[in-house]
C-alpha cells in the first residue's frame, strides 16, 4: 500500500519516535509511506535519512494557544486550505491509507473522507480539558476513521465514552531497545549500601516543557528530597514547543524560591536520550495529568533506571508499584519525596527496581508486539 502519514511536530519526542518505528515496519512489510510536516526539523532529518519523501505542508495543527476566537477562525481557514492540496496528493500519489498520527492532525480525516479512501487514526493522547474539545474530537474520530489505534488501556477507556469500542485497536507502543541496553551494564552495587546525603546519585526526567508535563512537580519534589539529601543532583531535559517560552523563566524563578540552583541542571532539547538515562540513578516521569503512554519511560525502564512516575494514565499499565518502579501521588511533593528516600539511600533497591523493569519491557512491550497488531489492524 501507499500510505500517507500526517504528523503534528518535527520534533523527536514521544509520539514522533513511535511514527518513525511503524514508519520502518511498514516499509519492512513492503509498504511505502509518505510523510506530510508542517515544517521541519529533527524529525524530518531522521525520515531524511531513511530517504523517506517529505511534503511540507501547514496542516492546521491544533494547539491550545488557538483556543480563542481569533485563534480558531486562523486553524480552520488553515484546516480548509490543508485539506484540498491532501485531496489532490491522495489523488496524484494513488494514496491507498491515510493515517493521522496524534488528535492534533485534522486534515487527514476530512481529506481522505473527500477522496474516498481508507483513514486511520493512531491516538497517543487523553484530552480531559476543554470539554468540548473532547467531544468534537471524539465525533471526529468515531465518524471519519475506519479504525484507531489506541496506546493504552487508559487511552483506551478515555475514548470508549463516545467512540463505539469496536473501533479501537489496543497496540502498545514498541520500541527498539538496543540502545538503552548496549549503554548500562547491569548494576553491582553493594546491598548493603546506604547513601546519607545523596552524593553522586543523579536524579532526572526527560520531556517536552509543558504545563501538564510536570517539570514544576518535578522541582517541588526536589526542593523536598534536597532537606534531607543535601549532595543529591537533579537533570532535567527537554524543550518547549515555540511560543511556550516563558515556562522556563516561571521554572528559574521555582528553582530560585526553593534554593535549587546549585543542585538542577536543565539542559534542554537533546537526542542522545540512552546516554543521558545512563547516567541517571533514579527516572522520574512527573506528569501532572494522565500520560496516555509516555515512550521515555519505556526508554528508561530498558536502560534499568529506577523509575518514579505519577499513578495515572498509561503508566500504571507499565509499572507495578515496587516491583519494576514506584508510583508517586501526582499533587503531594513531600508523599512524593517520601516514597523515593529509600531509592537514595539503597542502592541494591535501584538495581532490583531497574533489572525488573528492563525485563518487562523487552517482553511487554516489545518491537515484535508492536509490529505484529500494527499489520493486522493494517
Amino acid at each position: 500500500m501507499k500510505i500517507l502519514f500526517l504528523h503534528s511536530s518535527s520534533d523527536l519526542y514521544g509520539a514522533s519516535k513511535i511514527l518513525l518505528v511503524t514508519i520502518d515496519i511498514l516499509r519492512r512489510n513492503g509498504h511505502i509511506p509518505i510523510v506530510v510536516l508542517s515544517a521541519g526539523g529533527p524529525l524530518a532529518e531522521e525520515l531524511e535519512n531513511r530517504q523517506v519523501e517529505i511534503i511540507y505542508l501547514k496542516l492546521g495543527i491544533l494547539r491550545r494557544k488557538y483556543m480563542h476566537p481569533a485563534g480558531i477562525y486562523n486553524r480552520i481557514h488553515t484546516l480548509y486550505k490543508a485539506v484540498q492540496t491532501l485531496k489532490k496528493i491522495i489523488r496524484q500519489e494513488k494514496i491507498d491509507l491515510v493515517y493521522s498520527n496524534t488528535t492534533a492532525v485534522l486534515a487527514g480525516a476530512f481529506a481522505a473522507r473527500q477522496a474516498g479512501v481508507r483513514h486511520i487514526w493512531h491516538v497517543h493522547e487523553i484530552i480531559e480539558k476543554p470539554a468540548f474539545l473532547f467531544r468534537i474530537l471524539s465525533y471526529l474520530l468515531k465518524q471519519y476513521s475506519e479504525k484507531i489505534i489506541v496506546v493504552s488501556g487508559a487511552v483506551k477507556k478515555h475514548w470508549s465514552r463516545y467512540v463505539p469500542e469496536e473501533k479501537l485497536a489496543l497496540i502498545y507502543n514498541g520500541i527498539d531497545y538496543t540502545p538503552y541496553l548496549s549503554v548500562r551494564p547491569p548494576r553491582t552495587a553493594p546491598p548493603d549500601r546506604q547513601n546519607e546525603t545523596g552524593k553522586g546519585i543523579i536524579i532526572g526526567m526527560i520531556g517536552r516543557v509543558h504545563a501538564w508535563k510536570g517539570q514544576d512537580y518535578f522541582l517541588n519534589i526536589a526542593g523536598e528530597l534536597i532537606r534531607q539529601f543535601p549532595e543529591l543532583q537533579f537533570v532535567m531535559a527537554g524543550d518547549a514547543f515555540p511560543g511556550n517560552e516563558y515556562l522556563y523563566e516561571a521554572l528559574e524563578q521555582q528553582k530560585t524560591r526553593l534554593h535549587l540552583t546549585h543542585a538542577v541542571t536543565d539542559l534542554g532539547y537533546r537526542t542522545d536520550i540512552p546516554e543521558l538515562l545512563h547516567n541517571f540513578d533514579i527516572f522520574v516521569s512527573p506528569s501532572t495529568s494522565p500520560d496516555p503512554f509516555p515512550t521515555v519511560v519505556l526508554e528508561a525502564m530498558a536502560s534499568a533506571c529506577a523509575v518514579v512516575a505519577t499513578a495515572h494514565g498509561g503508566v500504571t499499565e507499565m509499572i507495578t508499584q515496587q516491583v519494576e518502579g514506584i508510583l508517586i501521588p501526582r499533587d503531594d511533593a513531600a508523599a512524593a519525596a517520601a516514597m523515593m528516600a529509600p531509592l537514595i539511600t539503597d542502592a541494591s533497591l535501584r538495581q532490583q527496581l531497574g533489572k525488573a523493569a528492563s525485563e518487562k519491557v523487552q517482553t511487554t512491550y516489545s518491537m515484535e508486539a508492536f509490529e505484529r497488531k500494527l499489520i493486522n489492524v493494517l
